[in-house]
């Protein structure tokens, strides 16, 4: 796993910005899911193929970002959901086809927890050939998976969204017949000022800062507007250093960092390495014509070295700068 893997699902962790991102998308901003009413599951999907005895031996170990179960109330009801966050930094132009086995694999998971729990209460004797076979009682329900892909970069998001996108043939009248799986996506390039606005977490600043890191005043003007840029905390510096290389130094006896201030320390230091590079060009480019100079004086005068420098009135200085060159 790379160091952006790490601390984006590091932060992504976080209950209250895992319920965050869900409430952002799913529910316009609304504070509908609680952050405390969110528990963390294995983020391990084990897949056993099928085909033999070698190749059912060979099982395939798919990881997820994050994953959690949310008990809502819904019409008065507990139920329960599975919610999982895939964190992306770069884009992966086959996320559809990934996502969509991570949800086949969860659903597959829940089919087989039913079949064992049936198995260990003993309550297939009351059940048909059909639900003994399958291993899934009738009434039987699944909890729905809502997957989202969290796009860590300003560039936009030119892979594609859906399934159905990614084959070669796009006859719709065919493709009717073919189940398609789209992915949700929060891409930062293509959210406006008001969808940053929904979120209640430092998502809205992390979003918001990765929108604009390539444009410098736009940048500055999103950090003057709001004022939680001036106490970031480090994981949230964590994510903007290793995605955006935003070059923020939060020093280790800092609990968090004002953006604004760090930003400002760091024009200053462009413009005065740009400044020493401006003068050290300057002087490199002067040394070149000293030396051109006492080159063509040693050619047609037939001068030393020496005596060019001296009837040049060069200063010592200039003299062992010039000297390797001659």
């Amino acid at each position: 796993m790379g160091m952006k893997d790490t601390v984006t699902i590091r932060y992504l962790r976080q209950n209250d910005i895992f319920a965050d991102v869900f409430n952002y998308f799913i529910y316009n901003g609304r504070k509908v899911i609680a952050p405390e009413r969110l528990e963390e599951l294995d983020a391990r999907e084990v897949e056993v193929p099928y085909g033999g005895e070698i190749g059912a031996e060979q099982s395939v170990q798919k990881t997820r970002d994050v994953i959690k179960t949310l008990m809502a109330m819904t019409d008065g009801r507990a139920a329960y959901l599975v919610l999982a966050i895939e964190a992306q930094s770069n884009i992966h132009y086959a996320m559809a086809v990934k996502n969509m086995v991570y949800d086949a694999l969860q659903y597959a998971k829940q089919v087989e927890e039913a079949a064992a729990s049936h198995k260990a209460s003993g309550d297939y004797k009351n059940a048909g050939s059909d639900e003994y076979l399958s291993g899934f009682m009738k009434q039987d329900r699944l909890m729905p998976v809502v997957t989202l892909v969290i796009y860590f970069d300003s560039k936009k998001w030119d892979g594609a969204r859906t399934i159905h996108e990614m084959f070669a043939v796009q006859d719709e009248e065919l493709l009717s017949y073919v189940p398609d799986y789209k992915i949700n996506l929060i891409e930062p390039a293509m959210m406006e000022k008001e969808d940053f606005d929904k979120f209640s977490t430092t998502l809205k600043e992390v979003l918001t800062f990765i929108k604009y890191s390539k444009d410098a005043d736009r940048l500055q003007e999103a950090l003057n507007a709001d004022p939680e840029f001036h106490h970031l905390g480090r994981e949230e510096v964590d994510v903007l250093n290793a995605c955006v290389n935003a070059d923020l130094r939060l020093p280790e006896s800092e609990v968090t960092l004002d953006v604004c201030e760090a930003i400002r320390v760091l024009n200053q230091r462009a413009a005065e390495e740009a400044v020493e590079k401006a003068a050290e060009k300057a002087e490199r480019k002067r040394i070149t014509t000293l030396v051109e100079s006492i080159n063509n004086l040693k050619k047609n005068m037939g001068w030393s070295s020496e005596k060019a420098m001296e009837i040049m009135g060069l200063s010592e200085s200039d003299r062992k700068a010039a000297a390797p060159f001659l």
